[in-house]
């Protein structure tokens, strides 16, 4: 058995050929696509990166682990305390370690655990290489080490090899040498005019008139990212810059299937196909980040070829990314680990079965501290701390009507506000009852001055806006964030 995991940092379904965009953006992903399922409707439980990356190895949600924020206690696993053995669970529990117990060497290239100090991010892994910069590898800095790798291991039996590559991650960073593929192709239909204005006069981190985070900013060693968005040109160059990366990216991996096809050993290779989270552009008013939890931060791609699985297939269920390691489990032959919250699609890999869920619940600790339920064509958001963006308390969109989240119903749908707090508040009792803790770290995040990158920032931030003809939104948040001005 040989396994290929491709974990590609920031990339949005809706900016894949596979999932339906226009540009030619991804012809290697989109090959496994067609010879594999798709999964169009897969979320990560917790985002952003440490979160969701942290559940998908522990197989757990980020309320029984621990880790939903970027900073603070609420980045750091729970201690299992006096019940801890000599090794902890997550030495035989984490997600590699069902391969190992399969018989497959694991192996890692990334540099994931030194970005975050996530050390449990190594843990079932034989082998681990990091790749140096902690998330500011280009991709040309990543493929030497794979194919290095695949030439010394490739034509043995038994592995797997975990990839991560970061070109869509901000700021964007195809070489010049790479040109622009697309600066003659439309842009996406939905940003019109008037939608970029209306985002022009919103507030709120990452917004058009501040893609920089809290400034409009820029880099000269990064010319692809824009400091702010101004007009057409501006969003120009913001989405032809991610969508370059995502292009580099794909060229990358075209180079590691040729080099398992030149070793003969494509065809038996297992290929997974996945991200940590999506990225906002221009979904609720936020370009380049992933800080919400919403479609835009929280759908990832998921394309599993698999021995025996379906081909061109697409899956429309509702899964969670830490339901990957019971289904691997499943397709080894093998019991999930006890901790594991996910639960396994396996069916939906080898049959025409949806095996999903009835609702999801994502979170969103980082940026803003957000709860969200995806239930049937709708996705209800619930916000205790807005990140300075101004968002009402609820929100709520028809996912299929308004895939860019540009109408909230809330006010309109009362009824089915309910309904997805009644999901929310059911899925919260489950989650705390089935836990060691009494207290969810949501509110860890909360009690210790809100999420870590919306601490410290505001006044400055207000002062910008006063500057920029947006002062109106300044006694909004201080009448949220009181504790900011002081």
């Amino acid at each position: 058995m040989k396994v290929l995991l491709l974990d590609l940092d920031s990339t949005t379904p809706s900016h894949l050929g596979c999932y339906g965009y226009h540009r030619n953006t991804s012809p290697n992903i989109d090959s496994i696509a067609a010879e594999g399922v798709t999964f169009t409707n897969y979320y990560t439980t917790d985002a952003p990166c440490l979160p969701s990356r942290t559940a998908l190895m522990t197989g757990m949600f980020g309320i029984h682990n621990g880790v939903v924020g970027h900073g603070g206690t609420a980045a750091d696993l729970h201690h299992e305390g006096v019940d801890r053995e000599f090794r902890s669970r997550l030495g035989s529990e984490s997600f590699p370690s069902i391969f190992r117990e399969a018989g497959l060497r694991t192996a890692l290239i990334s540099p994931f655990g030194e970005r975050h100090t996530a050390w449990p991010f190594y843990a079932g892994f034989n082998e681990i290489y990091n790749t140096g910069r902690c998330g500011m590898e280009s991709a040309e800095e990543v493929t030497p080490a794979v194919l290095d790798w695949l030439d010394r291991n490739a034509g043995q039996d038994d592995w797997m090899l975990y990839v991560n590559y970061w070109d869509p991650h901000t700021p964007y960073r195809a070489p010049a040498s790479f040109g622009n593929p697309f600066a003659e192709e439309p842009l996406p239909a939905w940003l019109t005019d008037d939608v970029l204005q209306e985002h022009r006069n919103k507030v709120g981190p990452h917004s058009a008139s501040e893609i920089n985070m809290y400034d409009n900013r820029t880099l000269d060693k990064y010319p692809r990212y824009p400091g702010e968005i101004a007009d057409n040109a501006g969003l120009r160059r913001m989405i032809d810059g991610y969508d370059c990366g995502i292009r580099y990216m794909d060229g990358h991996i075209g180079a590691i299937f040729q080099s398992l096809e030149q070793q003969g050993i494509m065809d038996e290779v297992a290929i997974i196909i996945t991200a940590d989270h999506g990225e906002n552009m221009g979904e609720l008013g936020i370009y380049g980040e992933h800080g919400t939890a919403d479609q835009g931060t929280c759908r990832i791609p998921m394309i599993i070829r698999w021995p025996g699985s379906l081909k061109g297939h697409v899956n429309r269920g509702l899964h969670y990314h830490l339901d990957l390691p019971p289904t691997i489990a499943d397709l080894l032959g093998l019991k999930p680990a006890p901790s594991w919250d996910g639960q396994s699609y396996a069916p939906a890999l080898l049959a025409e079965e949806e095996s999903g869920r009835d609702y999801l619940v994502v979170s969103q600790c980082a940026h803003v501290c957000q709860r969200s339920v995806r239930f049937g064509d709708w996705l209800y958001i619930r916000t205790y701390h807005d990140g300075y963006h101004l968002f009402d308390r609820e929100m709520l969109f028809n996912l299929d009507q308004d895939p860019h989240e540009l109408r909230n119903l809330a006010g309109a749908r009362p009824d089915l506000c309910r309904e997805g707090t009644y999901l929310l508040h059911d899925w919260h009792e489950n989650m705390m009852r089935s836990m060691p803790f009494d207290t969810d770290p949501l509110w860890t995040v909360m009690k210790e001055g809100g999420p870590y990158h919306a601490k410290g920032h505001l006044k400055s931030y207000a002062e910008r806006l006063v500057q920029t003809g947006r002062g109106h939104a300044v006694a909004e948040l201080r009448n949220r964030h009181p504790q900011e001005f002081r």
